[in-house]
C-alpha cells in the first residue's frame, strides 16, 4: 500500500492543489492624492515642453519646406472680352423703367450711399499701393515732400507670385519697392517687367512671404469689358486720385468717344465727371466690382482736374505679356487710320498712316517715314491702327520681320518694303 509520501509525489494530482501554499494576493500600492497631483503636474509639464520644441521645429522648417514646395510657375493668360449681345428694344425698355423704379423705391440718400460704400470696399480688396523704398536714387523727392506712391491693381496670381499691375512712373530711379495691401501691410516687391512706351509695370510679391491674415483680406482683381461701358453709366474712382492713398469718388462717364494715341497703338480713353489732382493714379470700377480703366492725368499730356482713365480692354494684350515677365514689342510709329474718306477723296491706300517716328527706335532704323502708309505687318494685313497694333503685339522682341507700306511719289504712290528688327521699350 502506497504511503503518504508517495502519495504525495503523485505527478497525476493536479498543479492548483500541488502549489497551493504559493498563491497569495498581490494588493496594489495605495496612492495618495498628493502623489497623483504630482504625477499629473509632471505630465503636463512634458507634455508643454514637447509642443514647445514642436511649433519650435514647425517655424525653423517651415521657409525650407515652402522653398521646396512652392507653387508650380502658371502662364498668366487675361480672358478675352466676350461680344455683346444685342439688346431687344422692348426688353431695354423694360430694364429702364425698372432701374427707375429702384431709384424711386430707395428709403433715403444715406442708403444708397450705403450701397456705394459697400462695393467701394469690396472694390478695394484687389487693389494696393506700391511706392520705391527710400534710397539715395530717390533722396532728393523724398526731402522735398514728393509723393511717388501709385495705386495698383491686383492682376494675377501665377501660383509662386502675386501679380500687381501699376503706371511706371514709380519705377523710374528705384531698384527696390513696396507694396502695401488692404489690410495695412506691406511687403517687399520686385519689377517683374516695364514699357515705357504703354506707360505700365507689372510688380511681383513671392506668394510665400504673405500672411494668411493678409490673403483673407486681398483678392485678384476681375477684368472687366471696358467696349460694354456707355455714357451716363455710374462708376467708382478707387485709389490715389486726390492726393492720398485708399481715396473714393463716384460719378458717371461723361464720354467713351475719346482716345489717347501712343507708339505703336491707341487706347479708349473713358472720360469722367470725377475730380481728381495733377499726378493721380487709381482704377476705375463698374457696378458689378470689374475694373474697367486705369486712371491716369497723364492722358493727352496734359493738365487735367478729373478722374480719365485707359479703357482696360485695350490694354489687355499688353498686360498678359508683362505679366508673363515678357517685352512689349515696339516699332516706334505714331499712325492714324486711312478712312474710307481718305482713300476716296485723296487716292490714299488702305492702311496704316505715320504720323511721326520715334527717334532710335526700329522703325527710324529701317527708313520709315512720315507720310508712309503702312499695309501689311509680317505677313498680315493692317487696315487699321487697331490691326497695325494687334500685329505688332503678335510678334516678338529680337526677330526680324518685314513691313509693306506705300510711299507718295511724283507719280503717286509706290510700294516700299522695310526690313524691321522688333524692339522693345523698357
Amino acid at each position: 500500500m502506497p504511503s503518504d509520501k508517495d502519495q504525495n509525489l503523485n505527478p497525476e494530482e493536479p498543479e492548483e492543489k500541488k502549489y497551493s501554499f504559493l498563491q497569495e494576493t498581490i494588493k496594489p500600492k495605495t496612492i495618495s492624492r498628493q502623489q497623483l497631483v504630482k504625477q499629473l503636474v509632471r505630465l503636463a509639464v512634458y507634455g508643454v515642453i514637447l509642443g514647445a520644441f514642436a511649433c519650435l521645429g514647425f517655424f525653423a522648417l517651415k521657409p525650407w519646406m515652402q522653398g521646396i514646395f512652392r507653387g508650380n510657375l502658371e502662364t498668366v493668360t487675361i480672358p478675352e472680352d466676350e461680344e455683346p449681345e444685342e439688346e431687344n428694344i422692348d426688353d431695354a425698355g423694360t430694364s429702364e423703367e425698372n432701374t427707375v423704379v429702384q431709384i424711386a423705391d430707395a428709403d433715403s440718400y444715406e442708403q444708397m450711399m450705403s450701397s456705394m460704400n459697400e462695393r467701394a470696399a469690396e472694390a478695394k480688396k484687389g487693389l494696393a499701393i506700391v511706392e520705391p523704398v527710400l534710397s539715395e536714387e530717390n533722396l532728393e523727392e523724398y526731402l522735398a515732400g514728393t509723393d511717388r506712391s501709385v495705386t495698383g491693381v491686383i492682376t494675377a496670381d501665377n501660383g509662386q507670385e502675386l501679380l500687381i499691375l501699376a503706371d511706371d512712373s514709380v519705377s523710374a530711379g528705384s531698384s527696390k519697392w513696396t507694396v502695401t495691401f488692404e489690410d495695412g501691410k506691406s511687403y517687399s516687391a520686385s519689377l517683374k517687367k516695364r514699357d515705357t512706351n504703354s506707360g505700365l509695370a507689372v510688380f511681383s510679391v513671392s506668394r510665400n512671404g504673405i500672411a494668411d491674415d493678409t490673403w483673407a483680406e486681398i483678392k485678384v482683381s476681375a477684368l472687366g469689358n471696358s467696349n460694354l461701358a456707355k455714357q451716363g453709366d455710374v462708376v467708382l474712382a478707387i485709389g490715389n486720385m486726390f492726393g492720398y492713398p485708399a481715396g473714393m469718388g463716384y460719378g458717371i462717364l461723361s464720354s467713351t468717344e475719346q482716345t489717347a494715341a501712343f507708339y505703336d497703338g491707341e487706347c479708349d480713353v473713358l472720360a469722367t465727371d470725377i475730380a481728381a489732382e495733377t499726378g493721380g493714379t487709381g482704377a476705375l470700377f463698374n457696378m458689378d466690382g470689374e475694373v474697367i480703366g486705369l486712371i491716369s492725368t497723364s492722358i493727352w499730356n496734359e493738365k487735367t482736374s478729373l478722374a480719365n482713365a485707359y479703357a482696360i480692354s485695350d490694354l489687355k494684350s499688353i498686360i498678359e505679356i508683362l505679366a508673363n515677365g515678357e517685352s512689349v514689342p515696339y516699332i516706334g510709329l505714331y499712325g492714324t487710320t486711312v478712312t474710307q474718306e481718305l482713300e476716296e477723296e485723296q487716292g490714299m491706300p488702305s492702311g496704316v498712316y505715320v504720323a511721326d517716328v520715334d527717334p532710335d527706335s526700329p522703325a527710324m532704323e529701317a527708313g520709315i517715314q512720315s507720310g508712309d502708309i503702312i499695309c501689311q505687318v509680317d505677313g498680315k494685313d493692317v487696315g487699321s491702327i487697331i490691326t497695325y497694333q494687334s500685329a505688332v503685339l503678335e510678334t516678338k522682341t529680337g526677330r526680324a520681320i518685314q513691313l509693306k507700306g506705300q510711299r507718295r511719289g511724283a507719280d503717286g504712290y509706290v510700294e516700299v518694303d522695310f526690313d524691321v528688327t522688333v524692339g522693345s521699350k523698357e
